[in-house]
């Protein structure tokens, strides 16, 4: 009952935030089989009003295309077409929920339909709805990116939520992720909304096999949250 959850967050005095992941064919939004989009739709719809009884005003992920599906070339302006008008069906439903939606550019060997920020954002500029916009996710830039701070700074007009993940999605600043410039190149944009820790083990099977997890990167899940959040504040903290 999500409805139920966001009271009890607004009791206790948490905001919250949401993100969700399409991992059935059978939901492909970009799907040449029209019932399959159908149901991604669906599903999508059914998300935006959790997250809107939650009290989520952002439902974060890789919310384009069906995670870890490839079809042996780059995508095709059939494929594109078809996702610009499931998106614009979806926009128009989170537009009516006060919900916008931030999708978000997978590294080549999660998905196909967008790999860059420049991918993405050319993307939402086609589909022009107000509550379909971007995220950015650090693990992602720095495999895709050529520069993934100027990729930042580049496309900040569509930027509405960041990931916070290391190179490996262990444990945030364990790694080799350019922290400080990361940092920066955020708070100097202006950025004033979510920086969320993305961190991936062996727990959750399906979505471990999907984004290629075959081991733990952190000796518990506090550890990533406790250290994560510190480095978080201390990041940000220097960046002022």
């Amino acid at each position: 009952d999500y409805k139920r959850l966001g009271e009890m967050l607004d009791r206790i005095g948490l905001e919250r935030t949401a993100v969700s992941a399409m991992g059935d064919p059978a939901m492909n939004l970009i799907s040449p089989d029209a019932a399959a989009r159908k149901a991604g739709i669906d599903y999508m719809k059914w998300a935006i009003d959790c997250s809107a009884a939650l009290g989520s005003n952002t439902l974060s992920g890789p919310l384009h295309s069906t995670l870890g599906a490839f079809s042996g070339s780059g995508p095709t302006s059939a494929e594109k077409k078809r996702s610009i008008a499931s998106q614009r069906a979806i926009g128009d439903h989170a537009g009516k929920k006060g919900v916008t939606i931030g999708l978000e550019a997978l590294n080549r060997f999660e998905c196909y339909l967008v790999n860059t920020m420049a991918d993405l954002c050319e993307h939402i500029d086609a589909i022009d709805r107000p509550h379909i916009k971007a995220m950015y996710d650090t693990f992602h830039a720095n495999i895709e990116e050529a520069d993934p701070i100027g990729a930042y700074t580049k496309h900040r007009r569509n930027i509405v939520h960041v990931h916070i993940s290391e190179n490996d999605r262990g444990v945030p600043g364990r790694g080799n992720i350019p922290w400080k410039e990361t940092f920066s190149a955020i708070r100097k944009s202006g950025y004033d909304d979510w920086l969320t820790i993305e961190s991936f083990g062996r727990s959750l099977k399906d979505l471990a096999a999907a984004t290629k997890v075959w081991r733990d990167f952190a000796e518990s899940p506090e550890a990533v949250y406790r250290e994560g959040y510190r480095h978080i504040r201390d990041g940000w903290k220097g960046a002022a």
